[in-house]
């Protein structure tokens, strides 16, 4: 005997607005409708049912600031945190939060902390916190050690990434 498929009832279902999304019923195909799937997923993750990349936390927790101001990793606190994009960002100290939240972007890592040089290689890889390197006050995020000496060594490679980041971000 197989069980029916799960069908909410009217009263099951809500009107919820996440991140600019709303999502009031499930879709009756997710190819007729492919928005509707990446609503579900987002009223989910509001009522706490779903965890994931969308509430990830951002750098491993250590503190933006700290690797763009001062050049070296320190942990960040979780009591001393704020989301942004999705993420959770984690600071060692309430002035370093304050100067984030005044300009997220001059601290997050560029290309949306993938790897500068497997972009300049055609490739899109997530870079890693330990890895970091600051080139002209922005934070970029190497795939490994050998990478992030490349970077260091070759600047221009910052060129080749942008151009590839710009097509694949279309």
């Amino acid at each position: 005997m197989s069980a029916a498929p799960f069908q909410p009832h009217a009263s099951m279902i809500r009107q919820v607005s996440f991140a600019g999304l709303s999502a009031a019923r499930p879709a009756r195909s997710f190819r007729a409708r492919p928005a509707a799937g990446r609503q579900a997923l987002a009223a989910l993750a509001l009522w706490g049912l779903l965890s994931g990349p969308a509430l990830a936390q951002a750098l491993g927790g250590m503190d933006p600031v700290s690797l763009r101001d001062a050049g070296r990793p320190v942990g960040g606190d979780a009591a001393i945190s704020t989301h942004w994009k999705g993420h959770e960002w984690r600071f060692s100290n309430d002035a370093n939060r304050a100067a984030f939240e005044a300009n997220p972007g001059a601290y997050a890592p560029g290309f949306g902390g993938n790897c500068p040089v497997a972009l300049a290689d055609g490739q899109r890889h997530p870079g890693e916190p330990q890895y970091f390197v600051v080139l002209n006050g922005t934070v970029y995020l190497a795939g490994s050690a050998s990478a992030r000496e490349r970077l260091r060594r070759e600047p221009a490679i910052l060129d080749l990434a942008a151009r590839a980041w710009k097509k694949q971000s279309r």
